[in-house]
């Protein structure tokens, strides 16, 4: 074996590298909230006395959830732009993370939902609690304590899913890589260091949500 490695041109590129990793968290977190709002959104509407609403979720669901990410951002950055909506990659890649996790969240939230006894419901009916205050308050509280963890893994998933916006030139790591790459030429060196800095984002996330869950979804509640 001939090859020799050269982590010059990694080490050169690190401070652009550690800025591409912010860049990733930036994106991984603006989409992480909006996939939060289409959740909650989704099965406020899943379950709602129209069928219409109910349909058009469905729809949204089975549409995201069965065509790749690829496609859809491309569908954001690309074909939007003929019916006069142009948006630059980063806010293009925000909306697509968005909408992506928004259909996983819609079921990962309604599973959690469903797992709530009717009694409950019916006992904040007899406080005389507003539908919405019994959806807040008593169903969707205890729920996400139920699915928060399956919620946090699909979080992190849609963290390492943001690498697929280096296909429209957003500013994340990915992007940052194959520059450094295609000026150096090293991609072990560059590829390999990469997967660390991903590995390193990646176990960040799971401290942090696993704060969240210690001091917000931890039994016996106080």
């Amino acid at each position: 074996m001939d090859y020799k490695f050269d982590f010059a041109s990694v080490i050169a590129g690190l401070p652009e590298l550690l800025r591409g990793c912010a860049g990733t968290l930036g994106l991984a977190l603006a989409g992480m909230t909006l996939a939060t709002v289409i959740g909650i959104g989704g099965v406020l509407l899943r379950d709602s006395r129209y069928a219409l609403w109910r349909w058009i979720v469905i729809a949204f669901v089975e549409l995201i959830r069965n065509t790749p990410f690829l496609v859809q951002i491309y569908f954001v950055f690309f074909a939007l732009p003929f019916v006069g909506v142009r948006l630059d990659p980063t806010p293009t890649a925000i909306i697509a993370l968005g909408v992506n996790g928004g259909a996983y969240a819609i079921e990962i939230i309604r599973g959690g939902v469903q797992s709530i006894a009717k009694g409950q419901v019916e006992a904040g009916q007899a406080l005389g609690l507003t539908r919405l205050q019994i959806f807040r308050l008593v169903v969707l509280t205890p729920a996400l304590r139920a699915i928060f963890p399956s919620l946090a893994s699909q979080f992190i998933l849609l963290t390492l899913t943001t690498s697929i916006a280096s296909a429209i030139s957003a500013y994340e790591l990915t992007s940052v890589a194959q520059r450094i790459e295609s000026d150096s030429f090293r991609s072990f060196e560059v590829y390999g260091a990469v997967t660390v800095l991903y590995l390193a984002i990646s176990t960040v996330m799971l401290y942090g949500f696993a704060q969240i869950t210690s001091r917000l979804f931890r039994y016996p509640v106080k």
